[in-house]
């Protein structure tokens, strides 16, 4: 006799009686190319009015502000609230000079990639304040782990201009010797990992640095930068289990743009919840805030800094801004949301919300502002210039051919050594140098 167990469920619902048929929900963006964009339905508290917990509160008291919205700028371009981090206005006018120089440094080289200079860019337009305020708030030598659209990071601590557009050239000068995408930067000396082209994968790198860092007896945290889409990822969630498990002192920062790559955040879950309340089901501390608010920026950073250090644990934050260009120079977001998007965002643009602030203090003006920026862009022009000299995508001064066997074994075995040799023996032969364009 055959087993009852055995017996395969009805091929469809036609069978069930009275049960009603199953559904799928397939997540779909409010608007598409041609339709009038409406952000009415976003619930924006009035800046001030989120409390600020002390740094040691439990997570699990935190949920007001996992699905709230930190803010301190408000309307009037005035600090409110606890959260106001009572920055000097010197510190201010060098946060706003950081980010105008991302801007017009994004420019410049998405400039560039229109002409050919080089394959790729990636812009951060209206982002700055996500990457150079909560940079701002870290000891200069935190470690960060970011992807790939954290540029403001470099430019906070930093980083010469021209290092960086030599790595997006992939010329002779570049310390990467052509070996990574444009874009990906790495310094050792800002500590500033890798960026990788994979998503996600330096969430866990971050955790696992921290915890070194906490075994060592170390007082370095680290902070790691994640897009939404990502955090769909298996290695954010590993992040999280590892990072909640041994309290390890690292602060997950995501950037809540509200798109992906062409698929709009509702597909990595954001109907459902906030991205800050997945903190809450690890038992990580975490924070909502609005990501075009630079004071807000840096006071949740700092705020999740100082609890790191005290062994308080993690803390993820979700930074809410908009994503106001294309995800790169690959990307035509016309495709596939509204136009009137950018102009509609109601959180503003995160420069001018500085500047306004700065000017609402007596502390700025309009023609410093337009001197700031004028000297921004000449400044990244002057520096592009000087880097071109070092070679651009297709004008040959790339590095040795050679190199292409350098820096994977301390010492090169024998075997790639006697590759190496014929390799270059028949480059010479044919193009009289290693360099065939050079």
């Amino acid at each position: 006799m055959a087993d009852p167990a055995d017996t395969p469920p009805p091929a469809s619902s036609q069978g069930a009686g009275n049960r009603p048929a199953l559904s799928l929900h397939v997540p779909e963006p409010k608007f598409r190319p041609g339709d009038k964009a409406d952000f009415s339905d976003i619930q924006i508290p009035p800046a001030g009015a989120q409390p600020r917990p002390d740094e040691s509160a439990k997570p699990a008291d935190m949920a007001p502000l996992a699905y709230g919205l930190v803010r301190v700028l408000g309307e009037d371009n005035q600090a409110h609230g606890p959260w106001d981090p009572k920055l000097s206005p010197d510190t201010l006018r060098t946060m706003l000079g950081h980010m105008a120089l991302v801007r017009a440094f994004d420019e410049r080289m998405f400039r560039g990639q229109r002409q050919g200079k080089t394959s790729f860019y990636m812009k951060c337009t209206g982002e700055e304040a996500t990457s150079v305020a909560a940079a701002m708030a870290l000891a200069s030598d935190d470690m960060v782990f970011p992807s790939y659209r954290q540029q403001g990071i470099l430019i906070a601590r930093g980083y010469p201009l021209i290092e960086m557009i030599n790595q997006i050239y992939s010329n002779k000068a570049d310390k990467l010797k052509g070996r990574q995408l444009p874009i990906m930067y790495s310094s050792r000396a800002h500590s500033f990992f890798s960026i990788s082209g994979n998503l996600a994968t330096q969430t866990p790198q971050a955790v696992g640095w921290a915890m070194a860092s906490a075994v060592r007896g170390d007082s370095r945290i680290a902070a790691t930068w994640v897009g939404e889409g990502s955090t769909a990822e298996g290695d954010f969630h590993s992040a999280c289990t590892f990072a909640a498990v041994y309290n390890a002192p690292v602060i997950l920062n995501v950037i809540n743009n509200q798109w992906a790559i062409s698929s709009f955040s509702g597909f990595a879950g954001a109907e459902r919840t906030t991205f800050a309340a997945r903190g809450l089901g690890y038992g990580i501390a975490a924070l909502r805030v609005d990501g075009n608010d630079a004071l807000a920026c840096f006071a949740a950073q700092q705020w999740a800094a100082n609890r790191a250090r005290a062994n308080q644990g993690p803390t993820l934050i979700e930074y809410f801004t908009y994503r106001a260009e294309g995800h790169s120079t690959s990307d035509d977001p016309s495709g596939y949301r509204s136009a009137q998007e950018r102009e509609e965002w109601p959180l503003g643009d995160p420069i001018t919300r500085l500047k306004d602030h700065l000017i609402a203090l007596g502390e700025w003006d309009e023609d410093r502002q337009a001197a700031m920026d004028a000297e921004c862009a000449e400044r990244v022009k002057a520096t592009t210039k000087e880097a071109e000299k070092n070679g651009i995508l297709g004008h040959g001064l790339h590095h040795p051919f050679h190199t292409m066997f350098e820096d994977v074994y301390e010492e090169l075995p024998w075997h790639l050594e006697e590759q190496a040799d014929q390799a270059i023996r028949e480059r010479i032969a044919k193009f009289g140098t290693e360099r065939p364009f050079g």
